[in-house]
């Protein structure tokens, strides 16, 4: 006997979150590179990971070291665009507006092709992941980013009953 368990009225978040992680109805899913300082990207995967519980599909990172040379850090984030890019395109996440990372990543931008996304975080990764493959690129990332300010907070302030944005 197969033990099937009944679905709840309100499914959690969780739930819901893995239920859609590699959801594409056209066959194709946007491929997201993490180009950031040191060891971050990696760091997020490895967390997204734990929290989905697999490795997200189509997610690569790289790792940009102050020491490298600029050439050599683009052939780099080549390889990796490469290696995840889709008829869906490639979201670039970059840590830090006006950092390296973002500083050699936009020179890979493609209007509907190739966007990026500084300021990364993990709620910004996990709604990347999940929201790719539902809606054009273009489109995506205004939620993305949406979503990422909206994902920052005051813990005090909301401990003392004040509202999230």
């Amino acid at each position: 006997m197969e033990y099937v368990e009944e679905p709840t009225t309100q499914p959690t978040k969780v739930a819901t979150l893995n239920a859609n992680w590699n959801y594409n109805r056209r066959g194709a899913m946007t491929g997201i590179v993490i180009v950031t300082h040191g060891q971050l990207g990696d760091a997020l995967i490895d967390a997204a990971e734990m929290i989905i519980g697999k490795k997200p599909e189509a997610v690569v990172s790289v790792s940009i070291s102050i020491t490298s040379q600029a050439d050599t850090l683009r052939e780099k984030i080549k390889k990796k665009i490469d290696e995840v890019k889709s008829d869906d395109g490639v979201l670039i996440l970059t840590d830090m507006f006006g950092g390296s990372p973002s500083n050699l990543s936009y020179s890979f931008l493609e209007e509907g092709s190739i966007d990026v996304i500084s300021g990364v975080n993990l709620p910004i990764l996990l709604k990347a992941i999940d929201i790719r493959g539902k809606m054009p690129l273009a489109e995506s990332v205004e939620k993305i980013i949406d979503f990422g300010k909206r994902s920052v907070s005051l813990a005090s302030g909301i401990l003392k009953g004040n509202k999230r944005n």
